[in-house]
């Protein structure tokens, strides 16, 4: 079973008012301001939608409402039953301090369909298109899955571009690379348009490694499902995420999730830029109106592209 086609506009609106409440908060170095002006225009739309939805990964716990916490329900409660994993501020940081590649962010499935993935860290290994299925592995060290993914793509090593967030905690990975020759692109944030890249031809990203969120492993693996890239992740936990882990129902947590076990079926998802992204242009105010940029995917109907709306100011 698909969802329903006609959810993709609805959802490319939802994305992109949120992309619009967080714009006025650009370079005003308020995070949270801009956060909130997210999630209020993101909740408003997501509750205006014929359907029986639910958050599975959202912004935080019931408790810490307004934000839009997982387990809450949004729709008008008549329609298809699915499950939502949202991001409505994609680098907080970016807009605060007026930086590119700020996204509001939503990926769809049906009811169960979707891993709910704790707001940990997860590891993740990720790699574009038309590649031996389950290629890489957590568990090989980083020259091996480089040598397998060269030899892949039919690459030399020193012709590989590794996409890496910036961190202490990838010092090691870092030294692998830098030994092996390999080419970094290293980014300060972002951590779900830097999964993507690999499986956009023209930015020339061949992998994508680290540890980063683990909400964020999930839209990213939404948006690879449908462009046909690979994603593995592994949850990185402490001892009191291991209890909140085992609390949403994770039993095995050593467990490797490849794309399969965390998308099933359809899915929808949707990225619409704040500020100038990679992959999209940031909103625009035009006077009277807003111009939003959105990259828009749909499985089940090979839905793949990249719009321009426009929403009148009110």
């Amino acid at each position: 079973m698909s969802i329903d086609k006609d959810y993709l506009k609805k959802f490319i609106r939802t994305t992109e008012m949120a992309a619009i409440g967080a714009y006025p908060f650009i370079g005003k170095c308020d995070k949270n301001a801009a956060d909130q002006g997210s999630v209020d225009k993101m909740r408003n739309e997501l509750n205006l939608i014929d359907m029986k939805g639910e958050i599975v990964i959202g912004e935080g716990e019931m408790d810490e409402a307004p934000m839009l916490y997982i387990g809450e329900k949004v729709g008008t409660k008549k329609g298809q039953e699915l499950d939502i994993a949202l991001d409505p501020l994609e680098g907080t940081n970016f807009v605060a301090n007026n930086l590119p590649n700020a996204f509001s962010m939503l990926a769809v499935c049906e009811k169960g369909k979707l891993f709910s993935a704790p707001d940990t860290y997860m590891e993740k290994i990720a790699i574009g298109q038309n590649l031996p299925r389950n290629l890489l592995d957590l568990d090989n060290s980083v020259e091996k899955n480089i040598r397998l993914l060269s030899d892949a793509k039919n690459k030399s090593i020193n012709q590989i571009t590794a996409c890496v967030l910036k961190r202490p905690r990838h010092k090691k990975i870092v030294q692998s690379l830098e030994k092996l020759n390999v080419k970094i692109k290293f980014i300060s944030d972002g951590d779900v348009s830097g999964a993507i890249s690999v499986a956009e031809p023209k930015k020339n990203i061949d992998i994508y490694l680290g540890i980063g969120g683990g909400p964020e492993g999930v839209l990213a693996a939404a948006a690879l499902s449908c462009l046909g890239g690979q994603i593995q992740t592994r949850l990185v936990l402490d001892d009191e995420q291991l209890k909140r882990a085992k609390k949403l129902g994770i039993k095995d947590t050593k467990k490797k999730y490849n794309i399969d076990d965390m998308i099933k079926g359809d899915v929808i998802f949707c990225a619409s830029a704040i500020t100038n992204g990679e992959i999209v242009d940031g909103v625009k105010d035009l006077g009277d109106k807003f111009e939003v940029s959105t990259y828009a995917l749909h499985k089940e109907f090979k839905i793949f592209k990249k719009i321009k709306n426009y929403h009148v100011k009110k």
